[in-house]
């Protein structure tokens, strides 16, 4: 696959950390874990700074689903009910994504998200690009760019996957499920901004006293968030989970919440290790993550809803 060339300018300009308001997409796959559902209630409270044109179904396959495809459906199904707890219209913003990985054969899906990313990205201005923020595996965004490769001139793709540059291994959930798929992401030199989990986003923590005392009991939404942190952890005492994936979210709402670098392109190796090439392109990589921030907005938000 031949990808158009950008120049190192270029693509400096799109990696410059976001001040104005940003057009973004979420491809999330909501039913993995419960942090998904974190991210996707942030990014819809944000209007101040984000505004989300449609959510996509990501796959996923765990002691959670059957299959990729079933992973998805019940992603979408969660979608659905994240929506109708914050009165958000689904029809022409959810959209279903990949019921398959590229896999090895590296062969493009093509379903309703696929084909949304694509015309959102082709329509957006030069000066005024779309922001892809994934938090699943990276499937649907890399079959996008294998279909319509000229996207990459208009989007900035930001993914929490991998762990650390500098950890021995990148066999995180999100990346290791279709390694090709991220591969084809960080060889394609699309504006690339990589939030890693180990050894960033990690300490992303919160527990369920924490959640009650903050979310719960305001409205719906911030009940739910509470329920499905128990059930996920029912071990709750003197335990906390990491909710990562709302570090996307909070990048570009305040780049300075998680401070990063441009370094070059890593190489996903086919052992599902980081490697280096000094001639490769710049991405931009988180380092760091300011937790209390991130989670005062998040509460603060959820807590302005009142009882929606």
């Amino acid at each position: 696959m031949t990808f158009p060339q950008l120049s190192d300018q270029f693509r400096l300009n799109r990696l410059q950390p976001p001040t104005g308001e940003v057009r973004m997409v979420l491809d999330t796959d909501t039913y993995n874990e419960i942090d998904d559902q974190f991210a996707l209630t942030y990014a819809l409270l944000s209007p101040e700074k984000l505004t989300v044109e449609a959510v996509y179904a990501a796959p996923f396959h765990n002691n959670r689903s059957s299959g990729p495809g079933d992973g998805m459906e019940k992603s979408y199904a969660e979608i659905l009910r994240l929506l109708d707890f914050l009165g958000v219209a689904a029809d022409g913003f959810a959209f279903r994504g990949s019921t398959k990985y590229i896999g090895p054969a590296r062969r493009p899906q093509d379903n309703a998200a696929v084909r949304d990313l694509i015309d959102k990205a082709l329509a957006s201005p030069a000066d005024d690009p779309l922001y892809v923020v994934a938090i699943g595996a990276i499937t649907n965004v890399a079959s996008a760019l294998l279909i319509e490769p000229e996207i990459i001139q208009n989007i900035v793709v930001v993914w929490l996957g991998g762990h650390n540059l500098n950890w021995s291994h990148t066999r995180e959930f999100n990346l290791k499920q279709d390694v090709p798929a991220a591969q084809i992401v960080l060889d394609s030199g699309v504006p690339f901004v990589i939030v890693p989990c180990l050894g960033v986003t990690s300490h992303l923590q919160t527990t369920l006293p924490e959640l009650q005392a903050c979310i719960g009991g305001v409205n719906r939404v911030g009940d739910y968030l509470c329920q499905i942190f128990s059930e996920y952890r029912p071990d709750s005492f003197a335990a906390s989970s990491v909710i990562w994936d709302i570090s996307t979210i909070a990048w570009l709402i305040n780049p300075q919440w998680a401070p990063s670098d441009l370094v070059h392109s890593p190489v996903l190796t086919d052992q599902v290790t980081w490697s280096v090439d000094r001639s490769r392109h710049l991405v931009r990589v988180a380092n760091f993550v300011q937790r209390d921030p991130i989670f005062r907005d998040l509460f603060s938000k959820i807590r302005s809803q009142g009882g929606i």
